[in-house]
């Protein structure tokens, strides 16, 4: 029984030093991202207005679609009333 004293010493000190090592390399990666972020703001706000204007195009295509399929479908003398 005496044997096995050593063991939750070991593991305690093996999961302090995994949790430490862990915590130092997160906060060193976030504070490493926090200096990238000041140069990329202007690339970040590029691709939003990129993103805006894909979007924009979409919903209008979208909306064209839409009105050009209500001409065919009155053109062909299909009924489009709701019930």
């Amino acid at each position: 029984m005496m044997e096995l004293d050593w063991v939750p010493i070991v593991f305690v000190t093996f999961k302090v030093l995994v949790l430490a090592t862990g915590m130092y390399f997160a906060i060193r990666w976030h504070y490493d991202q926090g200096k990238k972020d000041k140069d990329k703001k202007k690339e970040k706000r590029a691709v939003l207005r990129a993103g805006g204007k894909v979007a924009a195009i979409f919903v209008l295509s979208l909306l064209a679609l839409g009105l050009l399929t209500f001409v065919l479908a009155r053109t062909l003398g299909l009924d489009l009333t709701f019930p």
